[in-house]
């Protein structure tokens, strides 16, 4: 079965609050999935954002094709550079919660990115954007991005 997901994350200020945007399409089928933050960076929301989407899928085994405007997320994995990464044990790297959390569901499916132009008039990945804003400018309804915290208060900025 073939699945398609479009993902988008923004942040009001980097850091700031944020929020991820995903639109899941099988057949004829849709599912919109967000969410806000009160603190945390645009590439944690663009990587969510592929994460939420995967994790939202039922049964292991999916083709999926991910269109995402993030070069972050789409050259970590389609250049590989995730594998080094990993090898090293993220040493230097930011976000190790969330690409742990990525590298447990993408193992389950066969997955392929495709990087897309953001603000480029694609309706999917527009959608995609009003619905991360949408939830990055929820207030009452904002979570704590637990992993964000955590790194930011480990390195001293807090």
């Amino acid at each position: 079965m073939d699945i398609t997901i479009y993902t988008d994350g923004a942040s009001r200020g980097n850091p700031g609050p944020g929020g991820f945007g995903t639109v899941l399409i099988c057949g004829q089928y849709r599912k919109e999935i967000s969410q806000g933050f009160r603190r945390t960076t645009n590439n944690r929301m663009e990587l969510l954002a592929v994460i939420i989407g995967l994790e939202a899928l039922k049964k292991p085994g999916m083709n999926v094709t991910i269109y995402s405007d993030s070069k972050y997320v789409v050259d970590s994995v389609e250049k590989k550079w995730i594998i080094g990464w990993l090898k090293k044990g993220f040493k230097d790297k930011k976000n190790k919660d969330l690409w742990l959390r990525f590298l447990d569901i993408y193992k389950q499916h066969t997955v392929r990115f495709v990087w897309i132009k953001g603000h480029n008039e694609t309706p999917e990945n527009e959608r995609c954007d009003r619905l991360a804003v949408a939830a990055a400018l929820d207030t009452p309804s904002l979570l704590v991005d637990a992993g964000y915290e955590a790194e930011e208060k480990s390195s001293g900025l807090f």
